[in-house]
This record gives structure tokens, C-alpha cells and sequence, in this order.
């Protein structure tokens, strides 16, 4: 080997890691390729929560013509399973086994649970659109539906907190904010081509297609996540031995939330993440009704928004790598959500699909800088071996506040739209868009009220520290 590529090989392994994202994450022990086949955990999680809120909620809005109301409120249903998660993080935490495994039988039971709950979704869904022409009462395919969206909800809320407790486990201390980032850029990644590939699948809608496509995703995930948590995680039955002295969940949970501004941290979460998912139940049903536009079409737009997303995240592990204030980070990433949201609002006037997805895209851009910079401060302020504790009150907060927020949307757009409709407005949101502009600004609103709530935070905390790899 000659001396220039001599150079140009030191060049890159000490340039490398600042140019390949979450390079400096992997280990000796710990290789990069293990925690990217980790990942694939929150491959699945992507595909389910693809087809929960976007595929599904316009197949059943525009196609099977059911009430947005009543599709929110299932799409919703999850809501009920979101504020065990930081219990489901403690159990993980303290769990005892002969095996030696904490971690491993909790991602295997949110495993089945989503299967259950995709095998039975696609005939719940047909029953509860087109129920009247076989002759099926309405309420047996709403409740089948909602057992279906419960089912999905909880293995989704299991997996997810559990597998990123696991992912934290594998690395040192230092190392786990960024393992993280690393661990919700894959499940953007997931979002992003399982939104491709349902709306190619989709494209020609049918209700068999629709059940090969549903059906199809729970035998993926069963696929997913056992590649994922295969030789992942040490057996150590001394650890997991029954007997041993284990603080109780209301003793982990004062000592968490008794740090200081946990409690102010927490709201700001799920003010930020109302303003940011109202909108996710109304996006595709969005672009169909107002805008005109194919299942196809209107699936991508999930993939814009994750793919803003995922630049969200890359651009957030980078700053906070570099020092940068989380609190601060995620205040940028409300203030920017404002003209994102400004942009949907936009394109129903104009009637301009290229506005919509550029507002889609940066409010998923938006969206990604709050929620790294909100799970980073978490971390980093959650007592030592309480990890699945604090990611699990993170994502009880989000999801709670997601699920309230999907609720909300689906009702707002309905009752203005009822309204717009019987006293025959012309306004500039009459017609079609009315109930959905309504909901757009309202969550500018909120953006604005999850500002105000940080700005305690962002003069209160300090810089945080780079990590080291």
C-alpha cells in the first residue's frame, strides 16, 4: 500500500464517524451490525404504526366511508395501553426469571400481541364498512376493529419500551442517549418504506388486497422481532433470581419524578406531542377529500413526513453530540412546526400538492428535533439503573398525549365540518378543508403553549455534555 492511501485510509476511520451517522455508537463488544439487527424491532413498530395512522385511517375515511370520529377513536384505542408503558419499563427493569432473561419475554409477548391483532384487523374493518351488504350488525365490526387496534397498540407500546431499554443495556453509559437516536431514526427508516410499499400495494384498492397487505404485516413483525432480539440479550439468572431486593414501582417512580422540573418536562412532552399528532388521524384523509389525491399518493405522504423525520433526527444526534442544549433543541423544533402546519393550511386555497407535502415534510422535520431533544433530557436526568423506568415515562407521556391528540382531531374536524355544512358558510375554510384548517390551527396554538412551557427549561438547564465514544 502506498503512502497516499495510507493517508487517505487514516483520513477517513478518523473522519468516518463524523460523516456516517451513529458510527461512534458501536463497541468493541458491541458491534454496529448487532445494533442495527436490534433495530429491526423498531422496523415493525414503523410498519404498525404506518398502517394505524395513515394507511388504514384513509382506507376506512375515504374508501370504506366510515365517520372520521369513529376512526379516531379507534386509531386511539391504544391511548388506553400508553400510560403502562413506564410500568412495563420498571417491570423489564426488575423482572425475574429462571432463564436470566428481563427483557427477551416481554418483547415476545408485545410480539403476539401484535400478530393477534393484525390477523383479525382486515375483516374487522370490512365488516365496519361495508357491514350493511352482508348483513352484519354495525357494533360487531366496531368492537372486533377495536380489539384488533388495542391489540396492535399494546404489543406496539411493549416492544417499543422494552427493546429500547434492551438497546441501552448493550452499550456503555455514554453511549446510550446516542443508541437511542439510533433506535428512532430505524423506526423512521421502517415508517418510511413501509409507507412505500403499502401505497404500491395499494394503489388498485380491494378488499382482499387489504387483507393480503394486513395479514402480510403480522407475519413481518413476527419475522422482525425475533431476528431482532435473537442472542441480543446475556442470560444472567443471578440477577433475575426470584427473591432478590427490588425497589416497588411506586418507590422507582417518586425517585424519578422527584428530580428536578420532571414534572414540567413531562407536560412540555405532551404539550409538544398533542400539537404535533392531531394531525396524523386527518393527514391522508386530507389529501384525498381536499386536494384529490390516490390511496398511493396519499400514503407517500407518510413518507415524506417520516423522511422529514429522520432528518429531524440525524440533524438532533449531531447537535447534541456537539453540546448543543436539548430543551433548547426541541424549542426549535416547535417554533419550526409553525410555518410547516402554515404550509398544509396553505395548500387547501391554493390547491397545490407540492405546498402540502413540503409542510408535511418540515413539520415531520419539526417533530424530529422536538422528540430528540425531549428523550435526551429524560435520559439524562433519570437515575442511575432506572433507564427502562425513564423511557418508558417518555413514551407513556408521548403516546398518552398522541392518542388524546388523534381523538380530538378526528372529532374537531367532524363537528366543524357538521357545522360548516348546515349554515352553509363561504368562508375561506368552508367546503371540505373547513374541519381540517380548524384542527391545523389549533395546533399552532399548541406549538406555541410548548414553547412558552420550555422556557423554564431552556434557562434552567445547561449545556450537555458531548459523549464520548
Amino acid at each position: 500500500m502506498n503512502r497516499l492511501s495510507q493517508r487517505v485510509l487514516r483520513a477517513w476511520a478518523h473522519r468516518g464517524p463524523q460523516f456516517l451517522p451513529f458510527a461512534d455508537v458501536a463497541t468493541a463488544d458491541v458491534p454496529l451490525s448487532r445494533l442495527l439487527r436490534l433495530s429491526l424491532f423498531q422496523v415493525s413498530c414503523g410498519m404498525a404504526t404506518v398502517l394505524l395512522v395513515g394507511t388504514l385511517n384513509r382506507v376506512m375515511i375515504v374508501e370504506l366511508h366510515v365517520p372520521a370520529s369513529i376512526v379516531a377513536i379507534m386509531i386511539a384505542l391504544p391511548l388506553l395501553a400508553a400510560p403502562f408503558r413506564a410500568l412495563i419499563g420498571h417491570r423489564s427493569d426488575t423482572h425475574s426469571s429462571a432463564l436470566g432473561w428481563r427483557r427477551v419475554p416481554y418483547i415476545w409477548k408485545g410480539t403476539l400481541l401484535q400478530f393477534g391483532g393484525f390477523a383479525i384487523m382486515p375483516f374487522a374493518l370490512l365488516i365496519v364498512g361495508r357491514g350493511n351488504a352482508i348483513g352484519a350488525p354495525d357494533w360487531i365490526g366496531q368492537v372486533a376493529a377495536g380489539l384488533a387496534f388495542l391489540l396492535v397498540g399494546a404489543g406496539l407500546h411493549t416492544v417499543q419500551t422494552v427493546g429500547l431499554a434492551l438497546a441501552t443495556d448493550l452499550v456503555p453509559e455514554a453511549s446510550q442517549p446516542r443508541v437511542v437516536g439510533l433506535m428512532y431514526v430505524t423506526l423512521l427508516a421502517g415508517m418510511i418504506v413501509s409507507a412505500l410499499v403499502f401505497g404500491a400495494a395499494l394503489t388498485n384498492f380491494d378488499p382482499v388486497r387489504l387483507v393480503r397487505v394486513v395479514q402480510g404485516a403480522a407475519v413481518a413483525t413476527v419475522a422482525l422481532n425475533i431476528c431482532a432480539m435473537w442472542k441480543q440479550e446475556v442470560r444472567n439468572p443471578e440477577r433475575t433470581r426470584a427473591g432478590r431486593n427490588e425497589p416497588g414501582f411506586a418507590e422507582s417512580w417518586a425517585q424519578f419524578i422527584s428530580a428536578p422540573a420532571a414534572v414540567r418536562r413531562l407536560i412540555a412532552v405532551g404539550i409538544g406531542t398533542m400539537a404535533f399528532s392531531m394531525q396524523d388521524v386527518l393527514l391522508e384523509p386530507y389529501g384525498g377529500q381536499v386536494l384529490g389525491l390516490s390511496v398511493a399518493s396519499t400514503t407517500r405522504l407518510t413518507a415524506a413526513l417520516c423522511l422529514g423525520g429522520l432528518a429531524g433526527f440525524l440533524l438532533a444526534s449531531r447537535l447534541l453530540s456537539r453540546g448543543t442544549d436539548a430543551f433548547r433543541l426541541s424549542g426549535l423544533g416547535a417554533l419550526l412546526g409553525v410555518p410547516g402546519f402554515a404550509s398544509v393550511l396553505l395548500a387547501a386555497p391554493t390547491h397545490s400538492a407540492a405546498v402540502f407535502f413540503a409542510g408535511t415534510a418540515t413539520i415531520g422535520f419539526a417533530a424530529g428535533l422536538f422528540s430528540h431533544g425531549t428523550l435526551t433530557a429524560t435520559m439524562q436526568s433519570a437515575p442511575e439503573a432506572q433507564r427502562g423506568l425513564a423511557l418508558g415515562a417518555w413514551g407513556a407521556v408521548q403516546a398518552s398525549a398522541a392518542g388524546l391528540a388523534v381523538a380530538m382531531g378526528g372529532v374537531i374536524r367532524d363537528l366543524i365540518s357538521a357545522t360548516v355544512q348546515q349554515t352553509a358558510s363561504t368562508s375561506l375554510v368552508s367546503g371540505p378543508a373547513a374541519g381540517y384548517s380548524v384542527v391545523y390551527l389549533i395546533e399552532i396554538v399548541m406549538l406555541m403553549a410548548a414553547i412558552v412551557a420550555m422556557l423554564p427549561l431552556m434557562q434552567r438547564s445547561g449545556r450537555i455534555v458531548p459523549a464520548t465514544a
